[in-house]
């Protein structure tokens, strides 16, 4: 078993194009951890440089404390599992998984021995005499992790592994990968473009932008405290409503559009950089859920007209428009980017028996020691 280590890793093209810059990033010895972030971030090529597949510009990788920057991917001792499977079509699951160690030239008793373990971990035993093409997609994806998990390495390093896969047959494979890492204990850098696969499989996660590290914690310390705009609006989904507001004299309330939300003093007390902002614009972000119906007694609220119910089942989504300007920070999902020029303003998560229908004007209670305060320029989270 071993531990990941990047000290400052720069990757420059040819054509003078920076990938990633400076990147520091530690993973535990049995660690999960997930390299998320928009297409063109960085983290395939952060992942490739773990591997030796791509030369690094600048500082240095070490894998169990040894500097892995001048050795090959077979010198390095990690297993990659990949977006396509790249199965044998020709060879049963049984010798997909062993070929490797049929490479070594290993004793077949021992080949059969780890196969075996393999498949049993994965499900797979029943299925042993398949071929490929007789296997479903998350079998395949199976098969191709119990081909890295016999050569029994260091390190599990992850390409978008899942992305192939249906909607429902990606949820059932999340717990799955998750499941088989906890039980082998090895250290595994896990990329996907996908927030949602990043929250449920990471211990923890590395939010990327532009080749740059924005924020490397715990999910929900992604979700409760983002450090900026950018992962406020790429961590959760629908995305965090984000607006332009004034912040009153002495941060006493927030002025959002024509309607004024109160602060409390226990939102100045765990905020007090609010006070160099008093009078001034900032970006107020809420979450969906902290945005629920109010009832008799509710304070503060915000009230909305409401364009869009989606009924869900366990929750409505409340698409409501406010007279404040939105703002839509880059890293908003796609589809949360539709949903809002065709709803017009905010997301409201609320109770499945509330009775909301759209053409109404609803009052939302506002939880505002959950509200997010950014500077409107750095777009940094406005917070000690």
């Amino acid at each position: 078993m071993a531990d990941v280590a990047l000290d400052k890793v720069i990757k420059v093209y040819p054509n003078g194009f920076t990938a990633v810059h400076e990147l520091d990033l530690a993973v535990g010895d049995g660690e999960f951890v997930v390299l998320v972030g928009p297409s063109g971030c960085g983290k395939t090529t952060i992942l490739r440089m773990i591997a030796g597949l791509e030369d690094i510009t600048g500082g240095i990788v070490r894998i169990g404390g040894r500097v892995v920057n001048d050795l090959g991917p077979k010198e390095r001792d990690i297993a990659m599992v990949f977006q396509n499977y790249a199965l044998y079509p020709h060879m049963t699951v049984a010798e997909n998984i062993g070929f490797a160690l049929k490479l070594r030239k290993m004793p077949k008793a021992e080949i059969q021995k780890k196969v075996e373990e393999a498949a049993n971990i994965l499900g797979l035993t029943e299925w042993l005499d398949r071929k490929p093409a007789q296997l479903s997609g998350g079998q395949r994806q199976r098969v191709a992790m119990g081909r890295a998990i016999v050569r029994e390495p260091s390190v599990f390093l992850m390409d978008e592994p899942l992305s192939n896969l249906d909607a429902k047959l990606r949820v059932q494979m999340r717990a799955e990968v998750s499941r088989i890492q906890r039980h082998l204990g090895v250290a595994t850098v896990y990329v996907t473009h996908d927030q949602t696969e990043a929250m449920t499989m990471g211990d923890r996660v590395a939010v990327l932008r532009d080749g740059y590290l924005q924020q490397y914690d715990s999910p929900q310390v992604l979700y409760d405290e983002p450090v900026n705009i950018f992962v406020a609006a790429f961590i959760g989904s629908p995305a965090m409503n984000l607006y332009e507001a004034t912040l009153e004299p002495g941060a006493v309330a927030v002025q959002l559009g024509s309607q004024t939300v109160p602060l409390s003093e226990e939102v100045r007390i765990a905020r007090p950089a609010l006070l160099r902002y008093a009078g001034k614009t900032v970006i107020v972000g809420l979450r969906p859920e902290h945005l629920p119906a109010a009832g008799p007694g509710d304070s503060p609220q915000l009230t909305g007209d409401v364009d869009l119910v989606e009924a869900l089942g366990s929750e409505l989504l409340v698409h409501f428009t406010i007279d404040a300007k939105r703002v839509l920070a880059e890293g908003a999902h796609e589809e949360d980017v539709e949903q809002l020029l065709k709803s017009g303003e905010g997301v409201a998560r609320v109770d499945p028996r509330a009775t909301i229908k759209p053409g109404t004007i609803v009052r939302f209670a506002v939880d505002v020691k959950r509200m997010q305060f950014f500077d409107p320029e750095s777009g940094a989270v406005i917070r000690d």
